[in-house]
């Protein structure tokens, strides 16, 4: 209980700290299954994806850019299969990824090629995409 009580007392100080240096960066809490998740994903921990439903809604968006067995088109899409980034992150936090997409402009965008919101299709409900991460995740390496 003591370490505990050290924990939340070391996150409440980070936190006000990130807050006084003008830090934008949400503040994480652990989920049930340990992973952090950002304040902002918090909203997605309760989805849990269906690999079927998620194979079938990747064919209708994701594959144009990232191939039909996730492994990436030339030039455009990322190989989900092998990335590093979505399997460092837990599924909540790929999901308000995918909600927002990556501009060609962020510098963390090493296509530098346009990520748009849900794969460029509003349809897709935050259900879908936690679908699709469930399919997706069935195929990493």
């Amino acid at each position: 209980m003591k370490n505990k009580t050290l924990m939340c007392a070391t996150a409440l100080v980070v936190s006000a700290m990130l807050a006084a240096c003008g830090s934008s960066a949400p503040a994480a809490t652990a989920t049930p299954a340990g992973p952090k998740v950002s304040a902002e994903a918090q909203k997605f921990v309760a989805l849990k994806g269906d690999p079927v439903n998620g194979q079938a809604k990747y064919a209708t968006t994701c594959i144009a850019c990232h191939g039909p067995d996730a492994k990436g088109m030339p030039n455009l899409g990322k190989d989900m299969t092998t990335s590093a980034f979505l399997k460092g992150l837990p599924d909540a936090e790929v999901v308000l990824f995918l909600t927002k997409g990556r501009p060609a402009s962020d510098p963390l965008n090493t296509t530098k090629v346009d990520m748009p919101p849900r794969g460029g299709n509003p349809s897709l409900k935050d259900q879908d995409l936690a679908d699709i991460i469930s399919w997706v995740r069935t195929l990493q390496k």
